[in-house]
Formats: structure tokens, sequence, C-alpha cells
């Protein structure tokens, strides 16, 4: 039962990385290329139409963690509170920026928000990305020092960074550098990505340029996909142990390589659908090589004086996980149903529904 609620946690974990990692990426690209007021206009649409059923995934997410391993979810909730609780103003700002936008004509009210929605879409991408970075790189599970834990073993405190900014401090804290180049992948899949949703659903005057600006982009990316690599070897030597002892889950990094070559060729596809799913490719590859590399484990402890946290040792009762397996059914055939239903509503091209006014 761990191993199942495991990879529906992971599923979810997923979809909402797609699904709302699109509206991050729509935010980056309206902050940065967006210039004329009709591009503005379609592109926050092409974001603000979808967001808010697409955030019912984190929702989902942080609820089923709560449910199937409530320790780790005590652990996490409360080692990154710090980050949590400015990752949750983020969101929040970067909703009102959409709402707000449009209710009043004047340039300077549009400009003020259409800066909360660009920045917090930035910040969030970046955050999750850094968020990931912790995640793979672990944390100093019971606050050690001097080889004396300071409080009980599975729980942990970070600083937003150590002094010495370096991963492999006894105490790192959320912020070194190798969190950051984790933090700048996440902030270029998700321009990508909101990139190719923009040409997807809309027919803004930048779509070309769009095209020009993936390819760029995705250099970008190979770039910060191999540092990544060479860095996360040296800070964890056996971080690619469990592709070698277990082969099929090289799927995971063959889909993220096959986005990644797919995205080059974007000028070229006869439908704008197939870069959309290229970078769709590219965040499911990512999250999932990340999640397997680490497996069973799902937060590494940095000490060796108490064990990582995994799915094994976070999991809750075998009934609560069975009780919860007949309510998560409903729920999911709800949630799909609703997505379902708001995508058709919501198909084709967006420019000329109405959104904000």
């Amino acid at each position: 039962m761990e191993l199942f609620w495991f990879i529906i946690v992971a599923i979810v974990l997923v979809v909402f990385f797609i699904l709302d990692g699109y509206d991050f990426g729509v935010g980056i690209i309206h902050l940065f290329m967006a210039k004329e007021e009709k591009d503005k206009e379609v592109i926050t649409k092409s974001a603000g139409l979808f967001w808010d059923s697409n955030e019912v995934w984190l929702v989902v997410a942080g609820g089923l963690l709560f449910m199937a391993f409530p320790v780790y979810y005590a652990s996490v909730f409360s080692g990154f509170y710090l980050p949590l609780m400015m990752v949750l103003w983020l969101i929040i700002f970067r909703a009102i920026g959409l709402e707000f936008r449009s209710q009043f004509s004047f340039q300077m009210w549009k400009d003020i928000w259409d800066k909360s929605f660009g920045v917090s879409s930035l910040l969030l991408a970046l955050f999750f990305g850094m968020a990931l970075g912790n995640i793979v790189r672990g944390v100093n599970l019971g606050g050690v020092e001097n080889g004396i834990s300071k409080y009980e073993g599975h729980y942990f405190f970070l600083p937003l960074w150590d002094a010495s900014f370096s991963p492999l401090a006894e105490s790192p804290g959320v912020i070194d550098w190798f969190t950051i180049i984790i933090g700048l992948i996440s902030v270029v899949t998700l321009a990508i990505h909101g990139a190719n949703w923009i040409i997807l659903k809309t027919n803004a005057s930048i779509n070309t340029q769009l095209k020009n600006t993936i390819v760029k982009l995705n250099t970008v990316l190979v770039i910060l996909t191999v540092i990544s690599l060479v860095a996360w070897q040296w800070i964890r030597p056996n971080c690619f142990d469990n592709f070698m002892d277990k082969p099929y889950l090289l799927i995971f990094p063959l889909v993220y390589i096959s986005g990644l070559v797919g995205l080059f060729f974007v000028k070229k596809f006869d439908k704008e659908v197939y870069g959309f799913l290229c970078s769709c490719a590219l965040v499911f590859g990512g999250i999932t090589s990340s999640l397997a590399s680490i497996f069973p484990v799902i937060l590494p402890s940095t000490n060796a004086v108490n064990d990582s946290l995994t799915i094994y040792n976070t999991a809750t009762t075998e009934y609560g996980m069975s009780v919860a397996m007949g309510w998560g059914i409903v729920g999911f055939v709800l949630l799909f149903v609703y997505l379902i239903v708001q995508k058709r509503l919501m198909g084709g091209k967006v420019d000329k529904m109405d959104y904000g006014h």
C-alpha cells in the first residue's frame, strides 16, 4: 500500500506541475516578452481561465501526503516552514495579479498587477525548483551538531541559507549553489512550457518569436542539465545507483531527453500541440527521474546519526490507507470530471473568450 500511495502522490504532483506549471511559465513570458496591451490581455487570459482548476491538484497533493505519509508531511511542513510561507504569499499575489488586472482601465493599475503576476510566477518556478533540489540533496534530519541530535530524528529546520552557501555544509540552508542550479532549471523548463501553452491557446503576435525563444531556452536547459548532473554526482556519488540497479527506471530520464530533443524542432512541427507535449515530457521526466533516483527514500538525511525518511518509515497504518482507497476513488472521479468539463468548455484558442471584465 505504501508503494501504491507513493505512486498516486507522485502522479498528482506531476499533474500539478504540468498544469499549473504552464501558468508559471505564462507569467514568466508575460513579464519579459509581452509588450503590447493586446498581447498582455490574451496571454493573461491563457493563464487566468485555468489557474484555479490547476491549483486544485496542489491541494490534493497536500491532502494525500497528510493522509498517507503523515510523518513526512509533519517533517517537511515544519522544516520548510519559512519558504512555504513565502510560496503561499507568492501564490496569493499571482492570483490577485490575474484577477485584479482588468478591474480598472488605468494603465498604472494594470502595470502593478502585471508585475505582480510575472514576478510571482518567476519566483514560484524558482522556489519549487529549489524545493526539489533540497529533496534530492537531503537535509540535516534531527538537527545534528557535533554528532548529537537537537530534536527527534525525523524533524529538521532549514535557514534560508548557510554562511558557507554549500550543499555539503553540516546544516545546509534552503538556498545554496546546488539548489539554485535546480531552481534555474525549473524556471527555464516552465518558461518553455508556458511559451508552448501560449502558442497552443492564443493567436498572440509574439507566437513566432516565442518559437525562437523556446529553441534558445532549450539550449540553456541542456547546459544547465549537464551542470546539475555533474554537481549532483559530486554531492552524492551514489545518486545514479538506482538506475543501475533497476534499469527500467531509465524510462524516466529517457522521457526527459526526448522532450529536450523534440523542442529543438518546435519551429518545424505541423501541429502546435506537439511542442506542448514535448515540454510536458520535460516536466514529467524531470520530476519522475528525481524521485526515482532516491526511491524508496523521500527525504535523504545528510548526517549518519538519523535515518533518511522513506515511504515505509513515514507511512500511516494499513487500515488508514485502505479506508482512504474508497474515498480516494470517489474524489478522483469528481476531480477528473471537473477537469474534463473545464478543459472542454475552454477548448481551442482563448482570444475571444471573456475573462476579467
